[in-house]
């Protein structure tokens, strides 16, 4: 059985890392960008070739990458544009286990200075667009549980995976939309895990430091450098580090929920 994950915001940064980690452990990949264009192109070649490696060490696939990664370009903040994302999942690979909502976007400026249409979009794509995304997959994760299952066996249905900040827990100066929507994610998190614990579905989030992704590079060298002095591990995560983190707590059993895992090199 090939197992099929979706990842949201997967054009670049963070969420093309994720979607090139699953691929090349054999799994289907379902990418997500609301602009699509060149860089979701290049995130959908380079899971290609991913599955591509993959099946040169697993000969029992004989299906070429092309054949287990696609690309659906949309907005995760509009959900009816969600129905159509997971439907094109199911009708393509049959099941979905997997779910990472990586699709966010950063805000800086001045809380008199954020404008309403600003923080209603922050809010709508960091967290509306995962409780859209989570609750259209539920009732397909529903479906991989086994028949009769005895109450007290393990069930494992699903796992949920969001990509949160350390700004969600401390707060930072001149993100408030960013910061709040991101404890949002947080608290979601953990009420998901205690909803959908019963039937076998996972939900946790990480929490990410400092990362080097594009969503930093308003910073000058000088500000990077500041940042990195007040950080234990003295440099920022790669995106592989963080999708190795997310692919191994997919990989977790499901009594592993509810948990805000920080990722931060012990910055904060």
């Amino acid at each position: 059985m090939i197992k099929t994950a979706i990842i949201t915001g997967a054009s670049r940064g963070i969420g093309r890392a994720i979607a090139v980690k699953f691929a090349s452990e054999g799994y289907n990949v379902v990418l997500n960008s609301k602009n699509g264009g060149e860089n979701l192109e290049n995130t959908l070649r380079f899971c290609r070739s991913a599955w591509d490696t993959y099946i040169l060490s697993h000969p029992e696939f004989s299906d070429p990458g092309s054949g287990h990664v696609l690309a659906v370009k949309g907005d995760v903040s509009d959900s009816s544009f969600v129905k159509e994302l997971v439907n094109t999942a199911i009708t393509s690979f049959g099941r979905i286990d997997v779910l990472i909502n990586n699709a966010g976007i950063s805000y800086i400026g001045l809380i008199q200075d954020t404008a309403d249409d600003i923080w209603q979009n922050v809010i709508n794509t960091n967290l509306s667009s995962v409780h859209y995304c989570t609750r259209e997959v539920i009732p397909h994760m529903l479906k991989n549980r086994p028949e009769n299952a005895a109450s007290a066996e393990p069930v494992e249905a699903g796992r949920i995976i969001n990509i949160s900040s350390v700004w969600g827990d401390a707060g930072a100066s001149c993100e408030a939309a960013y910061s709040a929507s991101k404890g949002g994610v947080n608290a979601y998190t953990k009420a998901c895990a205690k909803e959908l614990a019963p039937s076998g579905i996972s939900v946790n989030a990480v929490a990410c430091g400092f990362v080097d992704t594009d969503m930093n590079s308003h910073l000058t060298k000088e500000e990077r450098l500041s940042v990195i002095e007040q950080i234990p591990a003295s440099r920022a995560a790669s995106p592989d580090e963080i999708a190795d983190i997310i692919y191994h707590i997919a990989e977790m059993p499901v009594y592993l929920t509810g948990q805000i895992i920080t990722a931060d090199g012990g910055w904060i």
